[in-house]
């Protein structure tokens, strides 16, 4: 069963996505703010990370290059998720290090192909 480490400050938010990928089986870690998700990815060794970019203490795109960083040297794949849908942000989300984007409100579906296309096909 695949980890993912869902990176969101909003409760509701974290809850439902949460809901959602329980029950297709994925096994989910939480962390609240930008900080707290680079020492949980690093302490839990998750198989994907879904980082919200607006977020307390460091937002997500600076999470990300320390996850990235060669201290941490996170190699999972990291989709970005923001409100944010100009294509400079989804530039700049990949410039930090993330594998893919997808903009809020998250099309489930649409964000489960890509979780999935990310771990390799399907849950590990």
């Amino acid at each position: 069963m695949a980890k993912i480490l869902l990176v969101e400050d909003n409760e509701m938010n974290r809850d439902v996505m949460s809901r959602l990928l329980s029950r297709r089986g994925y096994t989910v870690v939480f962390a609240e703010d930008g900080e707290a998700a680079v020492d949980r990815a690093v302490a839990e060794r998750p198989d994907l990370v879904l980082m919200d970019i607006s977020l307390p203490k460091i937002d997500g795109y600076e999470a990300t290059r320390r996850l990235r960083g060669v201290e941490a040297g996170v190699k999972v794949p990291i989709i970005a998720l923001t409100a944010h849908a100009m294509t400079s942000d989804r530039e700049k989300a990949f410039e930090a290090g993330c594998t893919d984007f997808e903009t809020k409100p998250v099309e489930f579906p649409r964000l489960l192909a890509k979780i999935e296309s990310c771990l390799g096909g399907g849950r590990a």
